[in-house]
């Protein structure tokens, strides 16, 4: 109990007040019958009602003392549901619970109500939404800024086995937490063109959009800090498209507002792949003028901000600011910068690019090549003319300096410009981050040393000391406190309760690994999460599970580097087994696999449709029972994914060596007590580091492996032919015997397996299935699996974002985390 808060008789009373006011103006205004909406709202206000002050009372600290800001640019924050978020960190979830149960309603249920707000796709967004919440936890004076599209990641049903899309309509009823700000609006320009003058660049003609500010409240985790996250809105202007319309068609001019607000109508749901809209490149240019404008609005007003009657004095900008570049995403923040400096502020070129390439950070996020931004300067050229000069004179600026350093080197100056030659020119951002950043680093400690010996080893030749690593993490409050609260009330029965915001003191549970009673609580826990998720998955979509099997969870994007297929050759090898020998005794397994296909992803659409029609087959087949299901989880997202990681028995982490960035779902399973299956690849690496490697289920290739194989060339036909558990699962998937009523279904499947597979799944096959085998025996050893667990958890503290975040404040952004809590609001402020 003592980690959902105390709950005194007058916080209970006073929430029941509080809530039972604004229910009653809720029905004042409309109807005089509550509905569960309704409820959910009155809470939703009831708990907000909380922030506003210690709101208000942080961004008046930071005016006051100043401190260096932080600015977090992504396109994507993957927030989930924000009211259970908010009475944990404020710690009046007991309070809320009680008040709410006192009334006759069910928290949970309520809880229940509230969209996800999905405006990301998967690790990228989710990633900072963790950021903010240790950024706000650890007392830093921080800004999110982003995109409040208006449809976020589309919600996936499956009919008939295959993946639909439908409209994620998150704003429909409302959103509680957000608050417009219009008196901050910004306007935004786009195409035009430059005109050279003799007072300086002028960039004119432009189109213009409004940028319509959100703030959203970030609540540090009992520390009084609430931050922001700000999200912009397009708005047309009143005057749009009528200067030319006059004597025209006014109605039309007036429809046309659409193509101006339609920047920020939808999130792009690509994960690892670029595609090259010009929308696309709008929303990207969107954000970054909007938020320019107010990050140097905010600098100027500051209270050591300059006073000089120009504002010229911008020495200090890189003291005062620090942005990080979530992905090149938002890269065009360093022309823009540029431009601001030298066209607006007329700071000298060479100057502003100091200032410029001191004030900005790079985050990189994948080694695929076919996720790297490259934009047509055809493009640039319509949408952002000044831009593209900008980034003209920065590359030339660039390629004098190497070709001083490398004198006739021309083949390095191909591949170091920013700009790449060919049948259409392009400019590659992610080269453009790097010679615009002081810091450059990758996600874990294998992509960081995959990022600086094969994506920008001509750069890290170069400048060596921009290069860094820092090993993503999770926020333990949603990701423990939240989702597992039995499991956290065990551990802080064990260890008190600082471990919430200093996730390494799981260490001291080594101490009790041998402690049968803590051993059995574990186990316990586990075992209520799973039958509350069997009975949930009843509920929702009528599938019965059996609730002793092994909950064998592979959670995440469909992608083929992900290789989800793998795991479905393994389903398929252990149902052949069964049926080979239906007497013989199996451990029982449930295999969940979820997660969405980008909707213009054939193969992976095809990857849902054979998960599915596995299923189908297995689950329906009586010589198989309850020894195994497969079953998809529609919809995979955070509300869900707080329901099911709990859950979990065995975690599956199983992309080719050298191709996951980090992954964080594997953080999330390893610090609830699931155990891992995985590659030595992304985080995984240091997980074993941190667990022993023997304490999770390690198998397949190396990175080394990987690439020795690509020198001699990938075959799979090789090891089709030379393992006939392999062959057989092959030759079913391929005769239609997963798909009766359309024989040819996977054959696209099967031939890229055979023939094109960038990512060997046939390599690791056999690796895989002896490694299942050892998670089997163990499974049927329930102490010793336990025991396992406990290590496991008491060696995840590393994974916290708290860790991680400290580590960017103090070696990118220059900034100390401030460990003592604020007054709260209704103390005097010093």
């Amino acid at each position: 109990i003592s980690v959902r808060g105390i709950a005194g008789l007058g916080d209970v009373a006073e929430v029941r007040k509080s809530f039972n006011r604004h229910l009653h103006f809720t029905l004042v205004k409309d109807r005089n019958v509550a509905t569960p909406r309704d409820y959910y709202f009155a809470l939703a206000h009831t708990v907000r009602d909380h922030l506003v002050g210690r709101w208000i009372r942080t961004q008046q600290h930071y005016y006051e003392r100043d401190p260096k800001r932080i600015y977090y640019l992504s396109l994507e924050f993957y927030m989930g549901r924000t009211l259970q978020n908010t009475m944990v960190n404020l710690g009046l979830q007991n309070a809320c619970d009680e008040a709410i149960y006192q009334l006759g309603l069910d928290l949970e249920e309520l809880e229940e109500i509230e969209e996800d707000a999905g405006l990301g796709n998967g690790g990228l967004g989710r990633l900072a939404a963790c950021f903010l919440d240790s950024m706000a936890t650890l007392g830093l004076a921080a800004y999110g800024y982003g995109i409040r599209y208006e449809f976020g990641i589309f919600n996936q049903k499956i009919v008939d086995g295959w993946q639909v899309e439908e409209a994620d309509d998150w704003l429909r009823y409302g959103n509680p937490w957000e608050k417009a700000r219009p008196e901050y609006m910004l306007p935004v320009h786009f195409y035009g063109r430059v005109e050279h003058t003799p007072e300086g660049v002028k960039w004119i003609d432009t189109q213009v959009v409004l940028a319509m500010p959100y703030d959203t409240p970030v609540p540090g985790y009992k520390n009084n800090t609430v931050n922001t996250m700000r999200l912009w809105s397009a708005k047309a202007p009143n005057d749009f498209n009528l200067q030319e319309f006059n004597m025209g068609d006014y109605i039309e001019a007036v429809l046309d507002r659409n193509l101006a607000e339609n920047i920020s109508r939808v999130l792009y749901p690509n994960d690892n792949f670029f595609e090259g809209k010009e929308l696309r490149l709008k929303q990207e240019y969107f954000v970054v003028a909007a938020t320019l404008q107010d990050i140097i609005r905010r600098f100027k007003s500051s209270k050591f901000g300059c006073r000089d009657p120009v504002r010229t004095c911008f020495e200090t900008f890189p003291d005062k600011v620090a942005i990080q570049l979530n992905d090149t995403h938002p890269a065009l923040s360093i022309p823009e910068l540029m431009r601001i400096l030298v066209d607006v502020e007329k700071v000298d070129w060479d100057k502003a690019w100091e200032i410029t390439k001191r004030t900005c950070a790079y985050t990189n996020h994948t080694v695929l090549p076919e996720a790297l931004e490259r934009w047509p300067v055809s493009m640039f050229e319509k949408l952002l003319p000044r831009h593209l000069e900008i980034i003209y004179a920065l590359n030339q600026m660039h390629l004098d300096h190497v070709a001083d350093l490398y004198p006739g080197d021309i083949d390095r100056l191909r591949r170091m410009s920013v700009i790449e030659e060919g049948d259409c020119k392009r400019i590659n951002m992610a080269h453009l981050c790097v010679i615009g950043s002081h810091a450059v680093n990758g996600v874990a400690r294998i992509h960081s040393g995959i990022v600086k010996n094969s994506v920008f080893k001509d750069f890290y030749e170069l400048t060596p000391e921009k290069f860094q690593n820092k090993t993503n993490g999770i926020t333990p409050r949603r990701w423990l406190l939240l989702c597992n609260p039995g499991l956290a009330d065990i551990i802080a029965e064990k260890i008190g309760e600082d471990f919430i915001t200093d996730l390494s003191q799981l260490k001291k549970l080594l101490d009790f690994i041998d402690n049968e009673t803590f051993i059995g609580n574990v186990a316990k826990v586990k075992q209520e999460n799973k039958l509350k998720f069997a009975a949930y998955l009843e509920e929702q979509y009528k599938v019965k599970i059996n609730p002793v099997s092994m909950f064998d969870v592979q959670v995440k994007r469909i992608h083929e580097y992900k290789r989800q297929l793998l795991n479905c050759l393994h389903a398929i090898t252990l149902y052949n087994r069964i049926r080979c020998n239906p007497s013989k005794s199996f451990v029982p397994r449930t295999i969940m696999i979820g997660g969405k296909a980008a909707p213009g992803y054939h193969m992976a659409k095809m990857i849902i449709k054979l998960i599915t029609s596995i299923g189908e087959v297995i689950n329906n087949d009586p010589y198989v029972g309850d020894k195994l299901k497969v079953i998809f989880l529609e919809n995979y997202r955070v509300s869900l994914a707080e329901k099911v990681i709990p859950a979990a028995d065995l975690s599956q982490q199983i992309s080719t060596a050298g191709t996951e960035a980090s992954g964080t779902g594997n953080m999330k399973f390893m610090v609830n007590g699931a155990l891992t299956i995985g590659t030595m690849d992304g985080a995984n690496v240091e997980m074993a580091e941190e667990a022993g490697e023997e304490n999770l289920f390690i198998f397949g290739m190396r990175v080394e492996d990987v690439e020795a194989l690509d020198r001699k060339g990938y075959n799979a036909r090789e090891y089709y032919e030379s393992l006939p558990e392999l062959r057989q699962a092959i030759d079913q998937i391929s005769s239609g015997f997963f798909s009766p009523r359309d024989p040819g279904c996977f054959r696209d499947v099967v031939n890229m397996l055979m023939y094109h597979d960038r990512f060997k799944v046939f390599a690791d096959y056999e690796a895989y299935i002896k490694c299942q085998g050892q998670v089997d025996q163990l499974f049927m050893d329930p102490r010793a699996w336990t025991r396992k667990v406990i290590r496991n958890i008491a060696c995840s503290g590393k994974f916290s974002s708290d860790r991680t975040i400290t580590e960017y404040a103090r070696e990118i952004w220059g900034v100390e985390p401030s460990p003592t809590a604020i007054p709260p609001p209704n103390l005097p402020r010093n």
